[in-house]
């Protein structure tokens, strides 16, 4: 990997890594400390989840001194990206984080997707991959939602407004699954779309 990949890849470890941080400080402030429930709460969001993934990958092609697979690389562009897309659209207006809790959201929501997808675009591996992937990178999203839905029939908490089973029907809560998939797929479709024309 050249020098300038490989600061790209540090620049968005050290980003999702302040970020991750950060969250865990603001929520284990609210657990009165317990790094348990600190940890079992922040990791039912696919926020989370999904920045973990980012810095895991960025840190293990740093050293591997090698890309992970050009796939892989950009299912984590799509997924970080609709993590952006759905907080700033759907659930940026709910909350005003302050202070550290702030920088958290910033870096999470909206430093560590756009970052990422200018690395991905400037640098991953220029590989035109078939239209079938926009269906394969859905197994995250659908993955998460089952994951989180069962964490709240247990828990009696959902992570997300629009996953919430204490105020949702479940025929709403499946057209919610229906038009959050459905954007996945067609985001999916673009960013095959992408990898043609940069190939």
């Amino acid at each position: 990997m050249k020098t300038t990949v490989r600061l790209g890849s540090i620049l968005i470890v050290l980003v999702v890594l302040a970020g991750l941080v950060a969250q865990f400080v603001v929520t284990n402030g609210t657990t009165g400390g317990q790094a348990a429930t600190t940890l079992w709460i922040i990791l039912g969001y696919f926020t989370i989840l999904t920045n973990v993934l980012v810095l895991a990958t960025h840190a293990m092609q740093l050293l591997q001194g090698r890309f992970a697979n050009p796939q892989w690389l950009g299912g984590l562009t799509l997924w970080i990206i609709i993590v952006a897309v759905i907080y700033h659209l759907l659930l940026a207006d709910l909350w005003q984080p302050q202070g550290l809790l702030w920088w958290a959201d910033f870096l999470l929501h909206t430093v560590s997707p756009v970052l990422s997808f200018l690395w991905w675009l400037v640098f991953a591996p220029r590989v035109k991959l078939p239209w079938i992937t926009a269906a394969q990178w859905l197994v995250w999203p659908l993955a998460y939602t089952i994951y989180a839905l069962t964490r709240g029939m247990l828990t009696n908490h959902y992570p997300y407004p629009f996953m919430d089973m204490n105020v949702l029907t479940p025929a709403q809560m499946a057209v919610n699954a229906v038009v959050l998939m459905t954007g996945f797929f067609l985001g999916g479709l673009a960013m095959v779309l992408l990898t043609r024309l940069r190939g």
